[in-house]
């Protein structure tokens, strides 16, 4: 029998040292010594479900069980990795209950016409080097062909860390770019990504679980300020050029045009520094970031020319420069329509209301999107809380979440061709 109270035990497990890089909470980066031995359990829990396992070019851990057929496979994926003091279900869960789904079918001695990989992610967060998704983009095959090797914020470059990393696990690893894109899949026939809301809707709505639609769309950019540094206490006020005023107008302007805005559009302002950085000096530089997320492409890309429009008009209007850099674009990931009815299909049967979501937040599926169609599925977390400690999801959902998750994969019989 499928079990999803085993799945978010399991996630508990994996919250606790070794499995964690920090003894006062969840945090477990790419590549790390927290990584590797999380990636060890996990691959003793693959193999008693009955699945190979290997470590791809990446650092990707991968289960597969054999289907009937010999044709392209489903993959069943989400990350190992975490945020810094994160909560124990975003990304494990959705592996979590992957593994149960192939758990269930080997117990049964059941195999379907196709095979299942079940893929733990390893950079969904890039909570260690300045660029995210980098494990799931090397199997879908659309990184960068100009990337350049990232070091972290100790000077670790990206290769460095997979040496140590492979000298951990016992795995042989890439040292460039050309080897890690090795990790490429030759093609599957479908994605499935399950996951937990982060989000209020689901709560507020009563429901355990949802088919979602599609992942936003996401642009992110990082802003500098230069204004004057001077005296707190002889710098009069009308002679100020404050970086830092100027950028607290900015960003009340950034959630003003959001709120403007309306529906499933939002922007955010996550980091804040100013120089030099002391009480009785009149700030002279801020940087900050800015994210905006919609649910379409033009309205994101709108949004987002609107509030850079307004920070220019007011540098102008206090007299300071502003410097915006472009971090990255990410364009909306619709699921699948025949995939979505499947997963709808699949909650009707045990007895739920079908309710579709669009996803705010990125996940490893729009990046897989580029490989093959793709669904996901949300399961309710309390009060919308994520990347927190406080993060909590009830067994009874996972139970639910788990026996979904079975019978859509089973409903995909009926579409898949060899």
């Amino acid at each position: 029998m499928v079990s999803g109270a085993r799945a978010v035990e399991r996630c508990d497990r994996l919250g606790l040292p070794p499995y964690s890089d920090s003894a006062d909470g969840l945090y477990r980066a790419y590549l790390t010594p927290a990584y590797a031995a999380s990636q060890q359990l996990v691959a003793r829990w693959m193999a008693q479900a009955g699945m190979t396992v290997r470590i791809d070019a990446a650092g990707n851990l991968v289960g597969r069980y054999e289907g009937t057929g010999d044709g392209p496979p489903l993959i069943v994926g989400s990350h190992l990795d975490s945020v810094r003091d994160a909560g124990r279900y975003d990304g494990p869960l959705g592996i979590m209950l992957g593994i149960e789904c192939v758990a269930a079918l080997h117990d049964a001695g059941e195999r379907l016409r196709f095979p299942i990989e079940i893929y733990a992610f390893g950079d969904e967060e890039g909570s260690r080097f300045p660029l995210a998704m980098l494990t799931s983009r090397a199997v879908a095959g659309t990184l960068d062909a100009q990337l350049t090797e990232p070091a972290d914020a100790d000077g670790v470059t990206l290769f460095q860390a997979m040496a140590a990393y492979g000298e951990a696990v016992g795995a042989a690893v890439p040292r460039d770019f050309d080897a890690y894109r090795q990790a490429r899949h030759p093609g599957a026939f479908a994605y499935l990504e399950a996951h937990i809301e982060q989000g209020p809707v689901l709560e507020a709505d009563g429901l355990a679980l949802g088919t979602v639609t599609g992942i936003a769309a996401q642009r992110r950019f990082g802003i500098k300020v230069g204004g004057r540094a001077g005296h707190a206490g002889t710098t009069a006020m009308t002679l100020r050029r404050d970086a830092l005023a100027a950028a607290a107008a900015m960003i009340l302007t950034a959630e003003q045009e959001a709120l403007a805005a309306g529906r499933d559009r939002v922007a955010t302002v996550g980091t804040v520094t100013a120089g030099p950085g002391a009480a009785n000096v009149v700030p002279g530089t801020a940087i900050f970031t800015l994210d905006v997320r919609a649910a379409r492409d033009a309205d994101c890309a709108a949004l987002a020319d609107v509030i850079v429009e307004r920070f220019g008009h007011i540098a102008a209007v206090r007299g300071v420069t502003l410097s915006v850099d472009a971090l990255h674009s990410l364009p909306a990931s619709p699921c699948d329509p025949q995939l979505m009815m499947l997963m709808d299909g699949a909650l009707a049967a045990e007895g739920l209301p079908v309710r579709r979501l669009v996803s705010g937040a990125g996940h490893d599926a729009m990046i897989l999107s580029a490989l093959c169609p793709t669904a996901m599925m949300f399961i309710r977390c309390r009060e919308g809380i994520s990347h927190n400690p406080a993060e909590s999801v009830l067994p009874e959902d996972a139970d639910l979440a788990a026996r979904t998750m079975l019978r859509f994969i089973k409903s995909l019989e009926d579409i898949h061709r060899a």
